[in-house]
């Protein structure tokens, strides 16, 4: 009998892309799915997943032509922060960079929404990753009501054309919803309040934002399903459990970068001209 790696046989990739055109339901997708495997099945699989990452970061630099966006949404306590610290445990600092976008500074507020995401766009032969970007401009604004709804409404389609130009400009663009039921998102605040060790990042508007949870989902099922496109997808991942949350962005990630087809330069000079004495 021929034994099967069961994190072999799983596509996650194509099963948590949200194809485009098609509409999103927060409640359809159970956040503590983990495909049937378990933390052991994976261990193995995301230690092999870092490597691969770094080895194809390396690959990236040397060849400068692309440039890779890596983008993190989620409820408060969703596991931005434990994503970036696990899935790219092993990549070289200096070729990547992260940024989080909170609110809006003075100078930023002077310009366009989009101002401040564009300064940011990794430039070719490196990693850059958004803890939060360019969709807070179509959430907060909607909740609190901070602008017109015919303005953030427009902001659909001026940010798919932003991320389709970054993407004819070779910059391969991911997308990665961390989603956590309001459950899991109770407990873990919970945790905050409760352990001294984990108390430095519980922060009251944490709390005070989660009485917009609703509206929040249905504007992220709305930002999901009008913003997934060909050339930036975006990928709703389980993440109650943060074992799983890990090893499935760090599957997409690395067969995405496998994707980007890139490829040492050829040298420079001739090599058999070179004498070490």
């Amino acid at each position: 009998m021929v034994t099967v790696n069961p994190v072999k046989t799983r596509d996650l990739s194509s099963h948590f892309i949200v194809k485009p055109g098609n509409s999103v339901r927060l409640s359809q997708i159970n956040p503590s799915s983990t495909e049937g495997l378990n933390e052991d099945d994976v261990k193995e699989a995301l230690k092999e997943n870092a490597k691969k990452i770094s080895d194809l970061q390396h690959v990236l630099s040397a060849e400068n032509k692309q440039a890779l966006l890596i983008i993190l949404q989620g409820m408060d306590t969703s596991g931005k922060n434990g994503t970036i610290r696990h899935v790219m445990s092993r990549i070289n600092p200096q070729g990547c960079e992260v940024t989080a976008f909170n609110v809006p500074c003075r100078d930023e507020a002077s310009h366009d929404f989009l101002w401040r995401i564009h300064q940011n766009i990794p430039p070719k032969g490196s990693i850059g990753i958004f803890h939060r970007s360019q969709y807070e401009d179509v959430l907060v604004p909607r909740i609190k009501k901070l602008i017109p709804v015919n303005a953030w409404k427009a902001r659909y389609e001026q940010i798919n054309n932003f991320e389709k130009m970054l993407s004819e400009n070779s910059v391969t663009i991911l997308k990665f919803f961390l989603h956590i039921s309001k459950q899991e998102q109770k407990r873990r605040l919970i945790e905050r309040l409760t352990i001294p060790k984990k108390q430095w990042k519980l922060n009251p508007s944490d709390i005070k934002e989660r009485q917009y949870w609703d509206k929040y989902k249905r504007a992220y099922e709305d930002a999901l399903s009008k913003c997934s496109t060909e050339w930036a997808p975006w990928y709703v991942i389980p993440s109650n459990n943060k074992w799983f949350r890990n090893f499935a962005i760090s599957e997409i990630v690395a067969e995405a970068m496998e994707n980007m087809n890139m490829e040492y330069p050829e040298a420079s000079i001739d090599m058999s001209e070179i004498e070490i004495k």
